[in-house]
């Protein structure tokens, strides 16, 4: 079946000598995998690889067999060009990141519009902003409401959070967070990214926080694998 469907990248692995594995959200069918034939050897085809980085937006023709093997794309235009998330060390390195924390998270294969919009106005917004140290904490956050394992904020003012139950109790368990962990989980429930530039987090809370929130993700999602990322991640917030 034709398909004209809007896509966000997540990822794109060489395959062979020429070709790529393409991995995007689409807006229309969900999680999508694509072969690119011959992709890096053209240098006449109307598909480029710079059109294939993390998180680009595009607009795509593609053909969808539904089969569960890899499908193909006759066409891909880029519909939002980013400023400064392909250019910008530091927010590249975030993308890839998240690109790759997208890539163990989504696993269905489904339409699902409200994740894709909520993806798309994200890095939008990474993209055009400056302060933005925290803005990787509130999307893997936020990206929990879409995966079903939110934090149940009805008992927020109590002690501790259960990691294992996603809901804040009075009684510590072997699965609590506590402390600063907390605090930073508190300050960033209900809030949306133009606030970010009000929470002030030194380097080691941040850390903490995402080694919680990796935690978190791994308690609630079948096989999920830590991002080789993280580690070059951490160096340049060092």
């Amino acid at each position: 079946m034709l398909v004209t469907t809007k896509a966000i990248v997540i990822s794109a692995i060489k395959y062979g000598e020429a070709d790529l594995i393409v991995r995007c959200f689409t807006e229309e069918a969900g999680l999508k995998s694509y072969i690119l034939q011959r992709i890096l050897k053209s240098k006449k085809g109307k598909l480029r690889t710079a059109m294939f980085q993390p998180a680009s937006q595009l607009e795509l023709v593609a053909v969808h067999k539904d089969k569960g093997t890899l499908e193909s794309i006759r066409e891909a235009k880029v519909i939002q060009p980013y400023v400064s998330l392909h250019t910008d060390v530091l927010k590249s390195s975030v993308v890839l990141f998240l690109s790759e924390m997208l890539r163990n998270a989504i696993q269905e294969e489904e339409e699902n519009r409200a994740l894709y919009a909520f993806l798309e106005h994200a890095f939008l917004w990474f993209d055009l902003h400056e302060q933005t140290a925290n803005f990787h904490l509130l999307f893997l956050l936020e990206l929990t409401k879409y995966l079903g394992f939110y934090p149940d904020t009805s008992e927020l003012h109590q002690p501790h959070f259960n990691l294992e139950t996603g809901i804040f109790e009075p009684v510590e368990h072997f699965y609590s967070i506590s402390e600063e962990n907390l605090n930073t989980l508190k300050l960033l429930l209900g809030i949306n990214f133009d606030a970010l530039f009000t929470i002030k987090l030194n380097q080691k809370r941040r850390a903490d926080f995402i080694n919680m929130l990796l935690a978190y993700y791994e308690l609630h999602l079948h096989g999920f694998k830590k991002p080789k990322s993280l580690a070059v991640l951490s160096s340049l917030f060092n």
